[in-house]
């Protein structure tokens, strides 16, 4: 039985496959990177608003929260 191509011209379409395989692994990479990027730099920004918040920077913007309320007493029913 013969193979389907020649050796000698089956090299050239397996070396292509392997670079298409190539390229797209690239191209994965390149937009896994990007997103982490983003997500850094979200990271980043919620950070700082948490300090800021957490060193009263905005405390005189927010309004002050109101005391806990005061746990009430169970009223036993009358027999």
């Amino acid at each position: 039985m013969l193979p389907a191509l020649p050796l000698d011209e089956a090299g050239k379409y397996v070396a292509g496959a392997y670079l298409v395989f190539l390229l797209l692994i690239l191209i994965y990479v390149a937009i896994m990177a990007s997103k982490l990027s983003k997500i850094e730099q979200e990271v980043v920004a919620i950070t700082e608003l948490v300090e800021r918040r957490g060193s009263g920077a905005d405390a005189e913007k927010a309004p002050p929260r109101p005391p806990p309320a005061a746990p009430r007493a169970r009223k036993e029913p009358v027999k």
